[in-house]
């Protein structure tokens, strides 16, 4: 079974192409160093459906932010933990962001690392 990085996060609407751009490069820096797949997906459909709660509603999604929702694809933990050690050590990530002018606030994304428990 595969293992995923999972991560949720708000972005500022008016910074959305600046973050798009940073994922991009962060996309071909995993899949350089052998993830299986990257997606970064922004939130559509976050109406209040009445039976659970909204990811707008857990992460305190403002008005002028954008739910994201990305997760990254693993052959397993330890093909994950191998990749994720080449990309900390990648000069691409850092390049390509200023931690002092992000277009999230690092503080309120939420990351964990998920093993597969179904898969087809």
């Amino acid at each position: 079974m595969t293992y995923v990085d999972g991560f949720v996060l708000a972005v500022k609407k008016d910074r959305l192409d600046d973050y798009k751009k940073m994922a991009e490069i962060a996309s071909e820096v995993w899949k350089d160093h052998g993830a299986v797949s990257y997606r970064e997906c922004i939130g559509e459909d976050m109406d209040d459906k009445g039976f659970c709660q909204t990811f707008p509603a857990a992460f305190e999604i403002q008005e002028d932010e954008i739910a994201v929702f990305s997760y990254i694809e693993y052959k397993s933990r330890d093909h994950r933990d191998a990749v994720n050690e080449k990309v900390h050590n990648d000069p691409r990530l850092e390049e390509s962001c200023d931690m002092n002018n992000m277009p999230f606030d690092c503080k309120r994304m939420v990351y964990g690392g998920f093993k597969t428990i179904v898969e087809f």
